[in-house]
């Protein structure tokens, strides 16, 4: 499947360090997802494939329809931005992916969601490490 340089996809993570319990090995973070079409073409995402990795190595994929419940139709020269969660049992990780979308005439292809790092204060992460040993 082709990939789409026209359209771009960027992130941002926060720590939720009020919803997260590291004593039980819980890690939650928000991120928001902002996805631009620079083109001229109205498109629409219709699956997305996320890598989650922690900092064991623990890899998780997540296949499935749309984001957040939504196939959303991007037209040209616009944006969509959503927010989601992703919980770890370890202080850091990386998410990195991609979405298929289709334009109008039902050409599928292929935006890469750019790799992207879930860290904790480094507090928790030294301490995560000292329980290890």
């Amino acid at each position: 499947m082709k990939k789409n340089s026209k359209v771009k996809v960027s992130a941002v993570a926060n720590f939720l360090a009020e919803q997260s319990v590291p004593e039980e090995n819980k890690f939650l973070w928000s991120y928001e997802i902002q996805i631009e079409n620079n083109s001229d073409d109205i498109i629409q995402v219709l699956n997305r494939y996320w890598r989650i990795t922690d900092m064991t190595g623990h890899v998780e994929e997540v296949r499935g329809p749309g984001v957040v419940g939504l196939q959303p139709i991007i037209k040209g020269a616009k944006q969509f931005s959503y927010n989601s969660y992703c919980q770890l049992m370890t202080p850091t990780g990386t998410m990195e992916g991609y979405y298929e979308m289709q334009n109008l005439d039902e050409t599928r292809f292929i935006v890469e969601i750019p790799k992207f790092i879930l860290s904790t204060p480094s507090e928790l992460t030294a301490l995560f490490r000292s329980r290890l040993h």
